[in-house]
């Protein structure tokens, strides 16, 4: 994150370059997987700011919503690799019209790759060599985002990468802080106690840290797990609660903090385990909690992620997996 916040000051003309467009027209994010999950921050920061910027899987972009797209608009492509399939599909379809593409602007690690090429500003996110399950390409991606996001929000560019440099550096130390306890893993694995069903449920930024904690634990536990909206599992999925329910209620934003709360101490009436994960919040009595601190929420998710990768990791090693290898899925998708 601390590179990433740098990579930004350094790219300052290329964000500028990005944002222009986005002040003047539409914005739409896109992305598959991680990549995706990555959008959810600065998507929901846009939105508050009044700036509507939806997010779309690259996949029904590409086969889909295309035509949506205008040669005024501005399209962010997360990609980690810079090689994802639906991804650079996208790209490629927008470049082959004839009547103009959007300002295509590229979220990769390092530019050497294809999706860069195809982009009008390709951003680096110098997230560095990673082998396994999205961890520090996740948190890099985020920090590129949120300096994209606060330009387009009208900061100056100057501020915007200042400012995000700065909050960049406090998640990272919040995340030192969590990992240096070798005893969390442990803790957090006798919490979860094998448990049947799991759900991450988060809402806003904290969509990114939910719906990129189940892809990690699906991808190094092999375990089926669903994250959601916080507010959607009462439609419904509430009918898993009970003892056998393992919840993790990622509660960071403070906008609904009080019904996440309510919702988690629902859950512990009905003989659920819940991992509370708040941002200075109060916490609800008999809850196992972490507190990640009071953290920027266009990068929060980085922390608020780490004990679901612990978590992840430690149910790996005790199910005899290697938590950084795939056994039928590979880094990089290459193929739809």
């Amino acid at each position: 994150m601390r590179r990433a916040g740098a990579a930004a000051i350094d790219q300052s003309g290329l964000l500028e370059a990005a944002a222009a467009p986005g002040r003047l027209g539409r914005i739409a994010l896109s992305g598959m997987g991680s990549s995706y999950d990555a959008c959810y921050p600065a998507s929901t920061f846009l939105a508050t700011a009044g700036i509507s910027a939806p997010m779309q899987d690259a996949a029904d972009l590409l086969h889909f919503r295309l035509s949506a797209l205008g040669a005024s608009d501005l399209l962010v492509l997360v990609s980690q690799s810079g090689e994802s399939a639906e991804t650079l599909g996208v790209a490629r379809a927008l470049r082959e019209r004839p009547d103009g593409a959007p300002t295509i602007v590229s979220v990769t690690n390092g530019v050497a790759n294809t999706l860069a090429g195809l982009a009008d500003v390709p951003l680096d996110t110098r997230a560095g060599e990673e082998t396994g399950p999205s961890t520090m390409t996740f948190a890099a991606a985020l920090t590129m985002l949120g300096a994209l996001a606060r330009a387009v929000a009208g900061e100056e560019i100057p501020a915007a990468v200042a400012t995000n440099a700065r909050e960049a550096d406090r998640v990272a130390t919040a995340i030192e802080d969590l990992v240096v306890d070798g005893h969390l893993p442990e803790h957090l694995a006798s919490w979860h106690g094998g448990r049947a069903t799991t759900v991450i449920l988060g809402r806003g930024t904290g969509r990114a840290a939910a719906e990129m904690g189940a892809l990690t634990v699906k991808e190094a536990v092999g375990m089926p797990i669903e994250a959601l909206q916080t507010a959607q599992f009462r439609h419904g999925p509430l009918e898993l609660a009970g003892p056998e329910l393992a919840a993790i209620v990622i509660a960071t934003e403070p906008e609904t903090a009080e019904l996440d709360r309510s919702l988690a101490e629902d859950l512990l009436a009905l003989g659920s385990g819940v991992l509370f994960i708040t941002a200075a919040g109060s916490v609800p009595e008999g809850a196992t909690s972490i507190d990640v601190g009071s953290l920027d929420r266009l990068v929060c998710p980085a922390a608020s992620i780490v004990p679901i990768q612990l978590l992840a990791w430690r149910l790996s090693v005790e199910a005899g997996r290697s938590p950084g290898s795939y056994v039928h899925a590979t880094k990089v998708t290459k193929r739809e």
